[in-house]
C-alpha cells in the first residue's frame, strides 16, 4: 500500500540550547544543527536569538538586529553559513 505523506516545510517554532539551534516544521519534523555552523547565532546574546521572526512566506527565520536569515531548505540540505570553514 502507498501512502502519500504530505510535507510541509514551513517554520512552525524555533528553539535553542546552547549548542544547537532546533527549528520545528508545520509537518511535525524538527531540524536540529549545531550553532557552530552559523556564526552570528553562536556569538548572538540570549535576547538576540529569541528575537527571530518568520520570512519567506514560512520558509525563513530572520533575525533583524543580528543581520541573519537561514531557510528551512538550507537546513534540511545541511548548509552552514557560507562564511564557515570547515578545519
Amino acid at each position: 500500500m502507498n501512502t502519500l505523506v504530505k510535507t510541509d516545510q514551513r517554520v512552525k517554532n524555533v528553539k535553542f540550547n546552547e549548542e544547537e539551534i532546533s527549528v520545528e516544521l508545520m509537518d511535525g519534523r524538527t531540524i536540529t544543527v549545531p550553532l557552530i555552523w552559523y556564526p552570528k547565532l553562536l556569538k548572538a546574546t540570549p535576547q538576540q536569538l529569541l528575537a527571530w521572526e518568520i520570512c519567506g512566506a514560512g520558509y525563513g527565520i530572520h533575525w533583524e538586529e543580528i543581520d541573519e536569515d537561514l531557510s528551512t531548505e538550507g537546513m534540511l540540505r545541511g548548509a552552514p553559513a557560507p562564511s564557515f570553514n570547515v578545519r
